[in-house]
């Protein structure tokens, strides 16, 4: 999320942006619409595959690599629609009571996350199946969701006071794990690919940790810096899970390195040490007569390699995937620009700059997709949360939600007037991902 209430970036010319789940492409939204980028060739090109004269926008995620979008508007900052970007049409929109902060989907749910309560949506029919209410107040939407269908965890904070991370089992529909990350209200979260990591920052934005998803036990402490609070804006694993990069208020993108295999041979061997690893005998001895704050510092890993930008206090949003066959740190700035850079095999290296792209140019290879007659799906539109009346059907025995948690019957807060029950073949395709994007992604 680049913004979320006042949007006065838009008015300062400035865009958002956003990854898809697997980072495979990039949607960029300015005041005039909004536009989808592929990635795999972005070392040379970075090829439009979409774009539309809009409403201004605050929200746009894409689901994968399908012609889903969901978008919320600055207009209507209440109403999430569901569109069909490669027919031009939109497939169902739901109004909530309250603005919408933020929107996180896969190809099982969808949800829907509000100042004090989430909405959980199968993705499949689009019905609510399940609501958590009265969560802790969340002004700024913070909310992960894993793109793992095995693995389908939702994440918010379970505390306004402290650093806790609710981990909510979005298929069974159950609380799974509660983890007492920090001492400071949490500023960011991510999953891992598979969903079985979670990467949290505090508000003071000093350390990073990584846990177990599943059971909530610490995998990684990671030092972002000690001078100074920051505030943490992207937290995302690579897509390999091997990397963790972060970016923050300042200029510099941090990347740290997880090596799981040296956690494992640590675990397995204990605290036996050689009898010529002096080093870590001498850092031993001197840690144990240090204050425990101190002793953490030592315990915590630094970074592995960083990037300098050219200017302080622009948000960014950070992603790292391998692109033909080469692994690449993505930096999508609020200011329209995406960076390329490649990451270096060898600790404490410099990452080399490899291209700039200026998001907000009418690029010469855009390829637009048009359609002579825009067709309606199966899902009917004006499907509306708020109301007082009925609930579509939910999944039996929804369980309640841990940390301000309810049952998925949703009593007073969803009104159905469309028909959502038999969503048509085309809907289906492009939640699978199988429907082509047409002539263009040839």
């Amino acid at each position: 999320m680049m913004s979320l209430l006042g949007r006065t970036d838009v008015d300062a010319g400035e865009v958002f942006v956003n990854f898809n789940q697997n980072i495979t492409s990039l949607a960029v939204a300015t005041s005039g619409g909004y536009s989808l980028y592929s990635l795999g060739s972005v070392d040379s090109t970075l090829d439009k595959i979409y774009h539309t004269k809009s409403d201004e926008l605050f929200l746009i995620e894409r689901l994968f690599e399908s012609s889903l979008v969901a978008i919320v508007s600055q207009r209507a900052p209440r109403k999430l629609k569901v569109c069909h970007f490669k027919k031009q049409s939109e497939i169902c929109n739901y109004s909530y009571a309250n603005t919408i902060l933020a929107v996180k989907l896969n190809r099982e749910r969808l949800i829907v996350c509000l100042e004090e309560s989430l909405y959980i949506h199968n993705i499949q029919d689009m019905k609510v199946v399940h609501t958590i209410r009265d969560t802790p107040c969340n002004p700024q939407g913070l909310c992960a969701l894993s793109s793992s269908s095995e693995h389908c965890y939702l994440a918010y904070p379970g505390s306004v006071t402290a650093g806790e991370v609710q981990i909510f089992d979005a298929i069974n529909l159950h609380a799974k794990t509660m983890i007492p990350a920090h001492d400071t209200p949490l500023a960011a979260l991510a999953f891992s690919p598979s969903g079985t990591e979670i990467a949290t920052a505090s508000e003071r934005g000093t350390v990073i940790r990584v846990f177990s998803s599943q059971d909530g036990s610490r995998l990684f402490e990671l030092r972002r810096g000690l001078k100074r609070c920051v505030s943490i804006v992207s937290l995302s694993f690579s897509t390999c899970a091997e990397y963790l990069v972060s970016s923050s208020n300042t200029e510099t993108v941090h990347i740290f390195r997880l090596d799981r295999s040296a956690t494992e041979t640590a675990e397995g061997h204990g605290s036996k040490q050689s009898s010529d690893d002096w080093m870590g005998f001498l850092s031993k001895t001197v840690t144990s007569y240090l204050p425990t704050q101190v002793t953490d510092v030592f315990s915590q890993g630094r970074a592995f390699a960083s990037v300098t930008l050219p200017e302080a206090g622009v948000r960014r949003m950070c992603a790292i995937t391998t692109i033909q066959k080469q692994l690449r740190l993505l930096i999508a700035s609020q200011d329209g620009y995406l960076y390329v850079y490649s990451i270096p095999t060898v600790e404490g290296a410099e990452c080399q700059l490899i291209k700039r792209h200026d998001l907000r140019l009418e690029d010469h290879y855009a390829m637009d997709i048009k359609v002579d007659s825009p067709q309606t799906l199966g899902l009917n539109s004006g499907v509306s949360i708020g109301g007082a009346a009925g609930v579509p059907p939910s999944s039996a025995g929804a369980a309640g939600a841990g940390t301000g948690g309810s049952g998925g019957d949703g009593k007073s807060a969803v009104s159905v007037t469309g028909g959502v029950d038999k969503p048509s073949s085309s809907y289906a395709s492009a939640v699978k991902g199988d429907d082509p994007l047409g002539p263009s992604s040839d």
